[in-house]
């Protein structure tokens, strides 16, 4: 067995975020195979900025031999009425479009950021409610994810309680542990959730200990996530991974991470540091013999 395919079998569960890299779709696509990945997560810029349109797009995603794990990402789409409900249907309507092109089975949307969205948290289950019907004839699951600056939900714990108000099978929840870190949720509730609804779990840790308020959340979120094991958060973050581990959670986990010196790197570099982070949770946490808080080593990619 080659090493490559060694180190491709024990990160089978785990992939990057096409975010975290530069430069053109297939290039990325190229590293992360190469990095020993079999799965990517992909957003709408990716087949909406292709050069040559979007279907060239889904077909290198499908050449590159990667999975989809998922598409991303919609928002602001709950809470609305009138002719804006009606305008966010229609975007909603081409996102799944391109998520079934894809392959995709999980389509993630975030939950609101608009002063014009409704706060009820009836009105929000509703309108998930119709997301999810809306997919389902596309057979993809919908993940919903509490941003940590969303302006009615911005805790899973929240996002947990008007899924089961939607209660639709193809409706659950998207983890992401930067929101839960930034929003300091108390991760014992986490084994309050169902395993089977959750749907997608997105990883990243950040280089300060907290982040006071919205602006400081969503400016560390898009300028400066890191790999986890790279970050302060690596106590929680192990914490994290083994709660949903022994909850019984078996779907993917993706690294979502946002980072401004990342992108000025080659990707080789950046995706060598994912390989590293990916060895580590399946080879040392998810084995039960977990390391001390910040004491990963990352190698340098070689």
């Amino acid at each position: 067995m080659t090493l490559q395919r060694s180190t491709a079998q024990a990160i089978a569960g785990f992939g990057m975020d096409t975010i975290t890299l530069a430069g053109p779709l297939e290039a990325k696509l190229a590293a992360m195979k190469e990095a020993g990945f079999s799965q990517v997560m992909l957003k709408a810029n990716d087949l909406v900025g292709h050069p040559q349109g979007w279907q060239a797009a889904v077909q290198a995603v499908h050449d590159s031999g990667l999975r989809g794990t998922g598409f991303q990402v919609l928002r602001d789409f709950e809470g609305l009425s009138g002719h804006l409900h009606h305008y966010k249907i229609d975007i909603a309507k081409m996102m799944l479009e391109m998520c079934a092109a894809l392959g995709c089975k999980v389509l993630l949307a975030c939950s609101s950021t608009s002063a014009h969205a409704s706060p009820d948290l009836d009105h929000i289950a509703r309108d998930l409610r119709k997301l999810a019907m809306l997919a389902v004839p596309h057979g993809i699951r919908i993940a919903y994810e509490g941003l940590s600056w969303g302006r009615t939900i911005n805790e899973f714990t929240t996002a947990w309680d008007v899924v089961q108000r939607a209660d639709c099978p193809n409706l659950g929840i998207g983890i992401d542990s930067y929101h839960i870190f930034a929003a300091k949720t108390p991760l014992d509730e986490i084994d309050y959730l169902d395993p089977g609804k959750i749907f997608l779990v997105q990883l990243a840790d950040f280089m300060w200990q907290e982040t006071k308020t919205f602006e400081e959340r969503m400016t560390t979120a898009r300028t400066f996530r890191v790999f986890p094991g790279e970050g302060v958060h690596s106590e929680q973050l192990v914490d994290l991974v083994l709660r949903l581990d022994r909850l019984g959670y078996r779907g993917d986990y993706s690294f979502e991470v946002f980072n401004d010196d990342y992108v000025q790197m080659p990707l080789p570099f950046v995706a060598g540091r994912a390989r590293q982070s990916a060895l580590w949770l399946a080879e040392e946490v998810l084995r039960c013999s977990v390391p001390l808080p910040n004491q990963m080593r990352l190698k340098q990619p070689g």
